[in-house]
């Protein structure tokens, strides 16, 4: 039986659809109908920001403090639903229930707590010479997000901009909204004031562009494709509001030629598979030394071997399908462009992966011999799609890096972390893992180039949501 809602979360109550049209989410691991929800209207869309527009006073007047507890019982309650998320997640972005636990259920539930711990400890006031620096919420936040990690991408706008005494109207991803769902609820049972969080479901180009255009709306906080990103830096330039955004990316993982390469190799797959290549950080350009390419070679070829898609809620893979039967097609449009343009084909291809006869899967796939001119070298995929970049010098390594639009993420591999920091200090993006680094919730996360315009996460995503306000005395 398909989930179905039929309401939006608007001043603090479920609102029911005006419209009868629905948008249908379908199961990533067997194509058939998941759940359905209520396509919203300009109209709708402008009720939530009125909501939360006269919600911001009040709610931007409350104490740190007492946010804070809110932000932490948000969390709490994450935690308690945190397998019901995780089923969800794998059910409509396809990530397998092993990963999902700990990464769509687990690091939401972190967010939020972290920002309550961010909203306690704050400074909020400073003395600079003459001045005291107030710092204050933006106002109203229209958050707009992603289907890849929905409930990740909610959380690293709402924990934050809840700290911070913003309000916020939300759109999450048609494709990926059941999620969002869940955390109304859990905001409508903590008893959030009415009108801090509103939840509008509905396509981009109606409510997105409604809650980004509505005059009301003080900031923007989108996640999503860079296409859309200009579409809505665009809008937001009309009335010169305060945009972040978190777009695309083609991230380079340099391997130098004195790298451990029984970890590097492996490590390298798993960063370019992870969520099924569905990660906009995934590390999907491999560049590797030219002497070495074919020991490499065989090496990926053997740690990709290790990924053949399962069902995600019932398999034991690391690697589920595609989120849609279009990404699947998208990215088996792309791996004919590759061997179209001359890339050798060494892994995977178009065909379903054996035993797997519905859902949206994707053999994962390896090139070499990609010259960074190629397409699947410049354009995000967006599925398990690695690309072996050959070079002859380490400059050239870092150039090949450096030579795309995107600059969101990256990886170096050395004998040494002083070696590889040495490298990762020349590559133009905004996070660099050395030598297998972990992820930091922690860190800010955020691009250059066209991967976007400010920070997520930590201080410096909490720090967007805020303005400075200078007050001169004697």
């Amino acid at each position: 039986m398909a989930i179905v809602r039929d309401s939006f979360y608007i001043n603090g109550a479920w609102v029911k659809a005006t419209s009868s049209e629905t948008l249908e989410v379908t199961s990533s691991g067997t194509g058939e109908l998941y759940a359905t929800v209520p396509v919203g209207t300009v109209e709708e869309a402008n009720s939530a920001v009125e909501a939360a527009a006269a919600a911001f006073t009040s709610w931007s007047n409350t104490s740190a403090k007492e946010r804070a507890e809110f932000l932490q019982r948000i969390s709490e309650k994450l935690a308690e639903r945190g397998d019901e998320i995780a089923l969800t997640i794998a059910n409509e972005v396809g990530m397998p229930m092993m990963l999902s636990k700990g990464i769509q259920a687990g690091l939401p539930t972190a967010t939020f707590a972290d920002n309550a711990k961010r909203a306690a400890e704050y400074v909020w006031e400073e003395e600079v010479g003459n001045s005291t620096l107030v710092r204050e919420p933006v106002g109203v936040v229209a958050a707009i997000t992603p289907w890849n990690y929905p409930l990740h991408q909610i959380a690293n706008k709402v924990a934050p901009a809840l700290a911070a005494g913003c309000t916020v109207v939300l759109k999450p991803s048609e494709v990926a909204p059941i999620n969002a769902f869940i955390l109304a609820e859990i905001i409508h049972e903590i008893g959030l004031p009415k009108g801090v969080f509103n939840l509008v479901t509905g396509t981009g180009p109606v409510v997105g562009e409604a809650i980004v255009a509505h005059p009301k709306t003080d900031m923007v906080s989108f996640t999503g494709s860079t296409r859309a990103g200009k579409r809505v830096m665009e809008i937001a330039s009309q009335m010169v509001k305060r945009v972040s955004l978190e777009l695309g990316g083609k991230s380079a993982n340099i391997i130098l030629a004195d790298a451990d390469l029984d970890k590097a190799i492996p490590d390298g797959v798993f960063k370019c598979y992870l969520n099924s290549g569905q990660t906009c950080s995934a590390l999907t350009r491999m560049v590797v030394p030219r002497a070495q390419l074919a020991d490499i070679e065989e090496r990926v070829a053997a740690a990709a071997a290790g990924f053949m898609p399962s069902d995600p809620v019932e398999g034991l893979s690391l690697i589920g399908p595609l989120v849609s039967a279009a990404q699947q097609q998208r990215v088996r449009d792309y791996i004919n462009k590759g061997v179209d343009e001359g890339a050798t084909l060494l892994v995977g291809g178009t065909e379903m992966p054996e035993g797997l006869d519905k859902g949206f899967y994707v053999r994962p796939t390896v090139f070499s011999n990609v010259r960074n001119d190629m397409t699947i070298a410049q354009e995000e995929i967006f599925g398990p799609v690695l690309s072996i970049i050959p070079y002859d010098t380490e400059e050239e390594a870092i150039a090949i890096a450096n030579d795309s639009n995107y600059g969101l993420a990256g990886g170096v591999w050395a004998a040494t972390d002083e070696k590889a920091f040495e490298v990762a200090r020349k590559i133009r993006t905004g996070q660099v893992e050395i030598n297998g680094g972990a992820f930091n919730i922690v860190a800010p996360f955020g691009g250059y180039k066209q991967s976007g315009i400010g920070r997520e996460l930590g201080q410096y995503g909490f720090e967007e949501f805020l303005e400075v306000k200078a007050i001169q005395h004697n």
